[in-house]
């Protein structure tokens, strides 16, 4: 529970004492003699009962909110509790001291502590507001710092994977492959050779144009995954068969960018290209109760994800997800049917 520095606290009740006193002696025609006994009353009963309650009053209200009490009733209660003990002890004291020897010892504490209450319960709900406030002003404070810390990690991510994507589409080997490809289809397929270079094209300005984007229409992420493939089967010839099987009306549907190229480069690189025979790569999509699965499926021998490296290509993207879905989005790997399966699982947005 939110505090008040207990030194702050009492300096501020016997200040208080000191303000209000003076008027009400005063005003009630009495001289300064009686103003001066009058404030040292105030004090003591001030004192007696605000100690105890500053130190013990924490512990005490802690506990009834272990009890499920509401915060406002557990500060009422324990306010009263220590003024009703506070009053009677005060009352012992300077009778014990012989200050004050009240006619009657009951209606004196009975008179007393009606007065002691009203102030007590204006202190308390003072308190109790400004423990909200600093609480609600913590717990402001904790929120901000929590979202400022996200969003730096996301503009983190979002700068590396830009980088990363890029490395990839300007790695030396994939343009170094993709150059040599058009090189010798220039001499036996013109047109063929014509057709890559477009590809290569689109793709590193597709690349380019959603690197400031978090998401995109996943026709436009299957625009670059077919230039992807076209450039690579350019390489690979007829081992390299691939598939879209996604309808119509789920390509709408908003994917980060460079998230399904990632599946499909993965299933080629580590997929079909150690297979002599090649194999296909099938890319499909889904979508049940708001959430979109897409599925990119090879022949390969498959992988296991918790054994990627930091920096791999699918580790960066299990980042992404996490970073812009939290928990309501997931990445998996299974075999069905002889294939390699790996499942993205989006909020349909």
């Amino acid at each position: 529970m939110p505090s008040i520095p207990r030194a702050w606290l009492l300096l501020g009740l016997n200040l208080s004492m000191a303000v209000i006193v003076p008027p009400i002696v005063l005003g009630s025609g009495h001289g300064l003699s009686d103003l001066l006994g009058g404030l040292a009353f105030a004090l003591v009963y001030t004192n007696v009962t605000a100690i105890p309650a500053v130190t013990a009053g924490p512990f005490i209200v802690e506990r009834l909110l272990l009890r499920r009490w509401p915060f406002p009733v557990a500060v009422l209660a324990a306010t009263l509790f220590f003024v009703a003990v506070g009053c009677l002890a005060s009352q012992t004291l300077l009778m014990w001291a012989g200050i004050a020897v009240p006619d009657s010892f009951w209606g004196q504490y009975l008179q007393t502590l009606s007065g002691a209450v009203l102030l007590a319960i204006v202190f308390g709900l003072g308190a109790v507001s400004y423990a909200s406030m600093r609480d609600q002003l913590r717990r402001t404070e904790a929120e901000l710092q929590e979202r400022a810390v996200a969003e730096a990690r996301a503009e983190q991510l979002v700068a590396e994977a830009r980088l990363r994507s890029l490395e990839s589409r300007l790695h030396p080997h994939f343009l170094f492959n993709t150059l040599n490809s058009i090189s010798a289809l220039i001499r036996i397929d013109p047109p063929q050779a014509e057709r890559i270079v477009g590809r290569l094209s689109a793709l590193l300005r597709a690349s380019l144009d959603t690197s400031s984007r978090s998401l995109i229409p996943l026709a436009q992420e299957l625009a670059m995954v077919e230039d992807y493939v076209d450039i690579e089967r350019a390489r690979f010839g007829d081992k390299l068969r691939g598939r879209v099987e996604v309808p119509p009306e789920l390509r709408d549907a908003q994917v980060p960018p460079l998230s399904v190229q990632s599946l499909v480069e993965n299933a080629v690189k580590h997929g079909i290209t150690p297979l002599r025979g090649g194999g296909e790569v099938l890319v499909a999509a889904s979508a049940n109760n708001g959430e979109l699965t897409i599925e990119v499926s090879d022949t390969g021998a498959g992988f296991d994800l918790t054994a990627l490296r930091a920096g791999h290509g699918l580790d960066s993207l299990v980042r992404r997800l996490d970073t812009l879905f939290s928990a309501d989005a997931r990445l998996d790997v299974s075999r069905r049917e002889g294939r390699c399966v790996v499942h993205m699982v989006l909020p349909r947005s």
